[in-house]
């Protein structure tokens, strides 16, 4: 039964940072793009912010891939979905399509924040650089 667990936990960390390493790898791909949306947003130092957001999203997918320092890589990626959906998912001060496909997002999020939180919390499993 061990090692099932051990499977489900590598499989969930992948599925979890996938949509990261993604994300933090369109954003190089799209770097002018993206620090564009993000000063349309209101964020500021833009310039700071980017890369962090990258390093955050690539290498915290990869640091959760293979499980090197998982437990961190995860809370510090759930704190990051958390500010990134206060900021980019606020559907409470949005009205029709907007809010209804930004609540779909937020909510989202929260199921990824919460499985980051269990990896946070449990580790990442034997089959993890860590082997917790």
């Amino acid at each position: 039964m061990d090692s099932k667990k051990d499977v489900a936990a590598l499989v969930g960390r992948v599925l979890l940072a996938l949509m990261f390493v993604i994300a933090g790898y369109g954003k190089i791909t799209g770097y002018s793009g993206t620090a564009g949306f993000m000063a349309s947003s209101g964020l500021p130092m833009v310039g700071v912010l980017l890369p962090l957001t990258i390093l955050v999203e690539l290498g915290g997918g990869i640091a959760l891939i293979v499980g090197w320092k998982a437990r961190w890589a995860a809370l510090a990626m759930a704190a990051f979905t958390l500010l990134a959906s206060l900021v980019f998912h606020n559907f409470w001060t949005m009205q029709g399509d907007a809010a209804m496909t930004n609540t779909l997002f937020f909510w989202k999020n929260t199921a990824v924040i919460g499985g980051l939180l269990m990896v946070f919390a449990f580790g990442p499993g034997r089959y993890s650089v860590d082997r917790e």
